[in-house]
């Protein structure tokens, strides 16, 4: 059962005499052992408005995340919370509610607050004991892949993040080698084709007057299928995929002289507040802003990349001093912030799909196998700190590198972990597993094998979610080749589906979601985007291509041949499909790496625009739904739908602040939802 067993309807209530009385009830709304939801309402029962509030309260438990509400003081056992400006008044009769996150599960509600520095605390009714869910699933225990980097004892002000899936036409989002060590993660520039449509307020600085969403009390009932016209349905009912990326927890790249964590791979959520924003007391922003913000445009599914670390609560890297979120939104570590954020979507009736992003944190996007190992694709890119040569998930390897062992039966394990975890949190918002990030590095043969593999594994525990499968690509190290169709449009990593034409998955149609993924030259320049008039450039593509100074032409009718013969067919074949990844830096190459910015100047920026346009169009065209990448903008060859401080030229020390909506890739995305 759901919230349902969670109900607790424990209340306290105070009445302060003169301008400043109100009535203030807490209550418990989830308590799943480790931790608890709790919701407060403050209510203005008086005849005089308030304008500035705080509440004082002792309480045996500590806030881990708050919303609405911002802590001013906690000593001891003494909690001072104050409003968020936003919420600051609140007139005769109205009420503003803030909800947090606390541990340990089990503790006591407060009984007696004091309101704007005024006791006059009435007896609260008696509580009923509150219940607490045990979990029928343990989190995993210490997995063999730990990464054997201690945290360093002091926070570095230079943070560096890189999930960056690139050469070899997959989307490569990694930091530009900049000496500041900043990662290159800026947002373009709106271009002078943005739809004409009304800005929405700076999000950063403009949270949403709502109040806070109170999580169900619904027993555990979401089934996910796939109906006969590819539809994916919640209970019979057909849900839309309003997809964005939320990555971070998957690992990012620390350079290799950070004085904290050299050449770390720290995993935690971004929430657009780092420690040293704002002269270190923070932007204010957390996760519930942001679920206030995203759900007002439309996004109700949410893909989480994670890392098979992120499921260990003792990784040194997924807590301490290695994280660059401010204290007030800083996870205890990566596997508890991993739960709270499922956890959260789910109270604000957002679905997740919980993706195994890569083998090992330190590897990411580079791995396009299980038991990857060295060399990777950016091994030789030149002005780059971040490769992970040193680092492997297979066991064949040599001295002086260090093994995060990953194979098959440790991978079907932590599959099955994550298909518990609609149990084990009690929660109705888990959609799917993409069991494994652009696979690249296999034959479609070996590749079946495994899914179906996956596939059992899964069912095995849950048989209500629905299994996300991504292609391969267009030829593995190993054996040269993979078939995709015509020569002269090369897939990307996860985009190669020609396969399963042939050679079908044994996977049930209700239960079976194809993933594919697709980027624009932001991520990698494909010769498919080359001017096909120009014989010197027409079969170029990377690096090669900008250094010979090529053009890049987008058209549409070649592009769409490439996706018909790599996807779509099956589109129309009744698969369900979403794409997992798509997106790009709308003026690249403006805003992306110095890098590309170098090498790529002589093109007019906005191509990477008319290719997401073009992509979009097709998706529409053929009902392909899609998951942005990504949501937060810390991306360096995409960015996000928020726009970034950081720029990689003029203002590295702006990483990790977020401003307003680029409202240029929300009308991508309203376009693409039919809104």
């Amino acid at each position: 059962m759901k919230k349902s067993l969670l109900a607790a309807t424990l209340t306290s209530l105070i009445a302060s005499a003169g301008a400043s009385a109100a009535t203030v009830n807490m209550s418990s709304n989830g308590d799943w052992g480790a931790a608890f939801q709790g919701t407060t309402i403050i209510e203005n029962d008086e005849s005089t408005n308030v304008s500035g509030w705080t509440v004082e309260f002792e309480a045996d438990f500590d806030i881990d995340q708050i919303w609405n509400a911002k802590i001013i003081s906690h000593v001891g056992s003494t909690y001072v919370l104050g409003d968020m400006g936003y919420n600051s008044d609140i007139r005769s009769g109205q009420q503003v509610n803030f909800g947090f996150i606390a541990s340990p599960g089990g503790s006591t509600i407060p009984t007696n607050f004091i309101f704007n520095g005024k006791d006059g605390s009435q007896p609260s009714p008696s509580p009923s004991p509150m219940p607490t869910i045990i979990p029928t699933m343990e989190p995993s225990p210490e997995p063999s892949m730990m990464p054997s980097m201690e945290p360093s004892p002091e926070p570095s002000m230079m943070p560096s993040m890189e999930p960056s899936p690139e050469p070899s036409m997959m989307p490569s989002m990694e930091p530009s080698p900049e000496p500041s060590m900043m990662p290159s993660m800026e947002p373009s520039p709106e271009p002078s084709m943005m739809p004409s449509m009304e800005p929405s307020p700076e999000p950063s600085m403009m949270p949403s007057m709502e109040p806070s969403p109170t999580p169900s009390v619904s027993p555990v009932t979401g089934t996910y299928r796939v109906d006969a016209t590819g539809n994916i349905t919640k209970n019979g009912d057909i849900m839309p995929m309003q997809c964005g990326n939320w990555f971070g927890l998957e690992g990012r790249h620390e350079p290799s002289n950070d004085s904290v964590n050299p050449s770390g791979a720290p995993m935690e959520l971004y929430v657009g507040n780092t420690f040293w924003t704002n002269g270190s007391a923070g932007s204010g922003r957390d996760m519930q802003q942001t679920f206030d913000e995203i759900t007002e445009q439309g996004i109700n599914v949410i893909r989480v990349p994670i890392a098979p670390q992120t499921l260990d609560p003792t990784d040194p890297q997924g807590k301490g001093v290695v994280l660059k979120n401010h204290p007030s939104v800083r996870g205890e570590n990566a596997r508890k912030s991993l739960e709270e954020f499922i956890q959260l979507a789910d109270a604000n009736d957002v679905g997740v799909i919980l993706d195994i992003h890569s083998c090992s944190n330190y590897l990411g996007w580079r791995a396009g196998r299980l038991d990857a190992v060295p060399p990777y694709v950016d091994a030789d890119r030149e002005d780059y700190d971040y490769t992970r040569e040193t680092y492997s998930c297979g066991t064949d390897v040599g001295p002086g590198v260090t093994v995060h062992e990953y194979n098959e039966e440790l991978w079907l394990d932590d599959l099955r972990e994550l298909a518990g975890m609609q149990e084990l949190l009690g929660v109705d918002n888990i959609v799917g597993i993409d069991i494994f990030n652009e696979p690249y590095d296999y034959t479609w043969s070996e590749w079946k094998t495994l899914s179906e593999n996956a596939y059992q594994a899964i069912n095995e525990v849950n048989t209500d979610v629905l299994v996300f499968v991504e292609g391969v690509s267009g030829g593995t190290r190993a054996t040269g080749d993979e078939p995709h169709g015509d020569e002269s449009s090369v897939p990307n990593w996860g985009e190669n589906l020609v396969g399963q034409g042939v050679d079908p998955l044994n996977i049930p149609k209700e239960r079976l979601v194809l993933s594919p993924h697709a980027y624009g030259p932001s991520v990698y320049v494909k010769s498919a985007f080359m001017d096909q008039n120009d014989p010197e450039c027409a079969s170029l593509e990377g690096d090669e291509a900008g250094d010979a100074k090529c053009d890049i032409v987008i058209e549409p009718e070649v592009l769409y041949a490439g996706w018909d013969e790599h996807f779509g067919y099956l589109r129309e074949q009744g698969f369900a499909m979403v794409v997992g990844e798509f997106g790009g830096h709308l003026d690249w190459p403006n805003g992306s790496s110095v890098r590309d910015i170098n090498r790529w100047g002589h093109v007019t920026p906005g191509v990477d625009e008319q290719w997401q346009n073009v992509f979009v169009d097709y998706m529409a065209e053929k009902e392909i739904q899609g998951c942005y990448w990504g949501i937060n903008p810390e991306s360096g060859d995409t960015g996000g739908l928020y726009k970034h401080a950081y720029d990689p030229i003029s203002n590295t020390a702006g990483w990790g602040e977020w401003q307003g909506f680029d409202e240029t890739k929300w009308n991508l995305l309203k376009r693409l939802w039919n809104q």
